[in-house]
């Protein structure tokens, strides 16, 4: 089975485990050797390449009306900010984003994350405010990593799109790697984004080096969207050839 970034923007979610609603993306992303981000990449998980470069993110955001399909959002850890640091991978047939990190100011899905799913949520105070065109995020790590942090500030500019764009956003499914050693897949399924250029108006980040990776270079890629509401599919395990 071929799951590309093409086919599954039309593929819904018939079963959905999760829905929620993203808010006011920032979207600031740096060009990486491909080697770089390979080496903290567990071994069957092969980073995807644009212009022949692997690329980092470091995606700032608010997470609103999170819940089941039948109940949404979900009292205490409905609605927060989120900060978190990816890149774009492939494992077997399934195309999809892997998370280095997801800082938020919850502490209960922190903890439910990282003990049941093994997603490297991290807490700690986080704000991601919007007023007018300017983006205001900052993150204070407490847990598990603490005196890590991140400040950035953005201004939305005008509409862009390109094949760039969509390769650094059209992204249906996320990757990760069970308790068990397994490899899953969860479908996410989403509108096609209303993407902006954006500026980099401040920036002052560890996330990205605490992630393992070395201090971005050169001018970073951004963009900004409004938001799209979210249906994410039942998790499923990859079949790797042995």
């Amino acid at each position: 089975m071929d799951i590309s970034l093409s086919n599954m923007a039309d593929s819904e979610v018939k079963k959905a485990v999760m829905v929620q609603h993203w808010s006011d993306l920032v979207f600031v992303h740096w060009r990486y050797p491909v080697e770089v981000v390979q080496a903290l990449l567990p071994e069957g998980v092969e980073v995807e390449q644009f212009d022949g470069t692997a690329w980092v993110g470091l995606i700032p955001f608010h997470m609103n009306d999170l819940g089941f399909p039948l109940l949404h959002p979900l009292p205490y850890v409905g609605s927060f900010p989120e900060v978190n640091v990816r890149t774009y991978v492939r494992c077997g047939d399934y195309s999809g984003v892997w998370f280095f990190s997801l800082d938020i100011n919850k502490i209960l899905p922190t903890v439910t994350a990282r003990t049941v799913y093994e997603i490297p949520y991290c807490y700690g105070n986080v704000s991601h405010t919007k007023a007018g065109n300017f983006l205001t995020t900052t993150v204070s790590r407490k847990w598990p990593t603490p005196a890590v942090g991140s400040k950035i500030v953005a201004e939305k500019m005008e509409p862009t799109d390109g094949e760039l764009e969509r390769f650094l956003t059209a992204r249906w499914g996320l990757v990760t790697k069970s308790k068990r050693n397994k490899f899953l897949w969860a479908q996410v399924h989403h509108p096609p984004w209303e993407l902006y250029k954006a500026q980099l108006l401040h920036l002052d980040d560890t996330l990205v080096t605490a992630a393992g990776l070395p201090e971005p270079e050169g001018i970073p890629h951004v963009m900004y969207s409004e938001g799209v509401p979210v249906r994410i599919g039942w998790p499923k395990k990859i079949v790797t050839a042995s």
